[in-house]
C-alpha cells in the first residue's frame, strides 16, 4: 500500500538498481551518482531551470516563454532547439516520443533507425532514454538556456535518471497529471510510487546542493477542466514532491478562456500551493506558476490562431504567471515547422514584454472568483485527506476510486469520469453534472445557478448539449457555444 512517506536513501538506491537495469543506456557510467552530482554542480546558473525561475519570481520580470518541440534525430533536434532559442525562447523543451512515454524502448529504437533510413521523422518526439546520457548531454551543451523534459509518461523513472544526469534541470509530470489524462490501465497506486522515485531523485540532488525544478502538468485533459479540479491536482502533486525533498516546484494551469477566471485561477494556485506546503511543514519550497496557452481546438486559419496565441499571452502576463507554454499557428494542422514554432514564441514574447509592467487590477469580480476557487479547492483537499485518514497518497487513490475528485474526459479506468463541465453566460467553466464530486450543496447550487442563467439567456434546456457546443466553440471563433452565434 503506497504511503506519502519519503523514501530512505537505502530504499531509493535499492530501487535504483532495478530502474537502471530496464534498458541498456541505464548501464552508462555517467549515471554513477557521484559523477552526476559533479556534472550538475558545474551547470551554470543561466542554464539551471530552478534558479532562473526563482530569479524571475523574485525580480517580478515578465512572464517567461517556453515552446514545445522534439524530433528523434539528435542533430535535427539540436538544430530545432537552437532555432527556437534564437527566436527568443527563455526555456527549451525536449518533447519525448510516445514509445518512450510507454517504456517501449525497443520500438523507439526501431523508430530511430527507420527515421534514418527513410530520411524523415517516424517518431513524434525525442527518445531520450534510447539516446542515453551522452546523447542528452549533446543537446544540453548545444544550447544556452535551461532544458526540460516534457512528455506524458506514467513511469518516468529511467527517463528522469538520464535527463538529470545530462544537465537537464527540469522534469514535467506527476502521479495524477501524467497518468489519468494519458493512460487507460495504469493504477494511481503504481504511478504515485513511480513519481515518488522521480521526486526522490531530485531530492537526492537537492541534498547535494543541486537545484532541480519539478513541474506537475496543469492542464490535465485540457478540455473544460474546472479550475478547482486542476488546481487541487497541482497542489497534491506539489505536496507529494515536497515530501520526497523537491524544493523548486512549478504548478500549472491551462487557459480556460474567461480572463477573470483564468487570472483568479493562476493567483489562487500560487497562493494555495504555498499555503498547503507550509501547512504540512514544507517551509523551504520555491513555488512558481506556468500558464498553458489554449489547449483545446485551435482555429485553422493561421492569423486567427496567432490572435488566440496573443490573447493567451495577455492573460498569462496579466495573471502574473512566472512562465508560459506557448502554442503555434499550426496547432490545428499537426506538428509545426520550426518557423511556425518561432512565430508562436515571438508573438507570445512581444505580448509579455509589452505587459511586463501591468497586472490585472483588483475588482469585485476577481475577488469573488478567487474566493470561489479557494472554497472548492479546500473542499476537495479536505475530502482527499479524510478518506486517506491523513495520508495524502492513500487519499488520492481512494478519492479517485470513489469519484470524490474527478477529471473530465480522462481516459483512465481509475478516474470516475462522471462529471460534465459547461460554461456559464460569461464564459466561466462551471460544472453541469457532479457525479460523486466532493462538493458541498452550497457549491453545487452555485454551479447549477450559473449554468441555468446561461440556458435561460439562450432560451434552451440545461443539457449535455451545452458541453458539446462549448468544446467546439473556440475552434470556430467563439468562447461560449451559443446555439446561434451573433456575427
Amino acid at each position: 500500500m503506497v504511503k506519502n512517506k519519503k523514501l530512505t536513501e537505502a530504499e531509493f538506491l535499492q530501487e535504483r538498481q532495478q530502474v537502471l537495469s530496464t534498458w541498456h543506456t541505464g548501464n552508462d557510467p555517467q549515471l554513477d551518482l557521484d559523477k552526476a552530482v559533479e556534472f550538475l554542480k558545474a551547470v551554470p546558473e543561466e542554464k539551471n531551470f530552478a534558479i532562473k525561475l526563482q530569479k524571475a519570481k523574485e525580480n517580478g520580470t515578465r512572464t517567461l516563454v517556453q515552446p514545445r518541440a522534439g524530433v528523434p534525430d539528435i542533430e535535427k533536434h539540436i538544430e530545432l532547439l537552437e532555432y527556437l532559442e534564437g527566436a527568443g525562447a527563455d526555456f527549451l523543451p525536449s518533447t519525448i516520443d510516445s514509445y518512450t512515454r510507454q517504456n517501449r524502448y525497443n520500438e523507439a529504437e526501431k523508430g530511430i533507425q527507420e527515421s534514418i533510413t527513410e530520411g524523415r521523422a517516424l517518431l513524434n518526439g525525442f527518445p531520450a532514454v534510447n539516446h542515453g546520457v551522452s546523447g542528452c548531454k549533446r543537446v544540453y551543451e548545444a544550447v544556452g538556456v535551461p532544458l526540460q523534459a516534457r512528455h506524458g509518461t506514467p513511469d518516468a523513472r529511467l527517463l528522469a535518471e538520464i535527463i538529470h544526469a545530462a544537465g537537464w534541470t527540469s522534469n514535467e509530470g506527476g502521479a495524477i497529471s501524467y497518468n489519468l489524462p494519458y493512460a487507460k490501465s495504469v493504477s494511481l497506486e503504481d504511478t504515485i510510487k513511480y513519481w515518488q522515485y522521480c521526486d526522490r531523485l531530485v531530492g537526492y540532488y537537492e541534498e547535494k546542493g543541486i537545484h532541480i525544478n519539478r513541474e506537475p502538468f496543469g492542464p490535465l485533459t485540457g478540455t473544460l477542466v474546472p479550475p478547482s479540479i486542476s488546481n487541487t491536482v497541482g497542489i497534491i502533486e506539489a505536496l507529494l514532491a515536497a515530501e520526497q525533498g523537491v524544493k523548486n516546484i512549478t504548478v500549472g494551469y491551462g487557459m480556460g478562456g474567461n480572463v477573470i477566471q483564468d487570472t483568479a485561477a493562476v493567483r489562487t494556485l500560487q497562493k494555495q500551493t504555498e499555503e498547503y506546503l507550509k501547512k504540512f511543514g514544507y517551509n523551504d519550497v520555491i513555488v512558481t506558476t506556468v500558464f498553458h496557452q489554449w489547449m483545446g481546438g485551435f482555429p485553422q486559419d493561421e492569423t486567427e490562431a496567432l490572435g488566440l496565441i496573443a490573447l493567451s499571452s495577455t492573460v498569462a502576463a496579466l495573471s502574473g504567471a512566472t512562465k508560459m507554454i506557448n502554442k503555434t499557428p499550426h496547432e490545428s494542422v499537426g506538428i509545426p515547422t520550426k518557423e511556425a514554432n518561432a512565430q508562436g514564441i515571438k508573438a507570445s514574447k512581444l505580448v509579455t514584454k509589452l505587459l511586463c509592467d501591468q497586472k490585472m487590477p483588483d475588482s469585485e469580480a476577481l475577488r469573488a472568483e478567487m474566493a470561489q476557487i479557494e472554497k472548492e479547492v479546500n473542499c476537495l483537499m479536505d475530502a482527499v485527506l479524510e478518506v486517506g485518514e491523513g495520508d495524502l497518497a492513500q487519499g488520492v487513490v481512494k478519492a479517485f476510486e470513489q469519484g470524490l475528485i474527478d477529471v473530465p474526459f480522462a481516459p483512465s479506468k481509475y478516474n470516475a469520469g462522471l462529471i460534465l463541465p459547461a460554461r456559464d453566460n460569461d464564459g466561466n467553466i462551471r460544472i453541469l453534472e457532479f457525479g460523486k464530486l466532493a462538493f458541498t450543496d452550497e457549491i453545487k447550487e452555485f454551479h447549477h445557478k450559473k449554468i441555468a442563467e446561461r440556458a435561460a439567456a439562450e432560451n434552451r434546456e440545461v443539457s449535455f448539449q451545452l458541453t458539446v457546443d462549448d468544446i467546439y466553440a473556440v475552434s470556430v471563433g467563439h468562447l461560449v457555444g451559443r446555439p446561434n452565434y451573433d456575427e
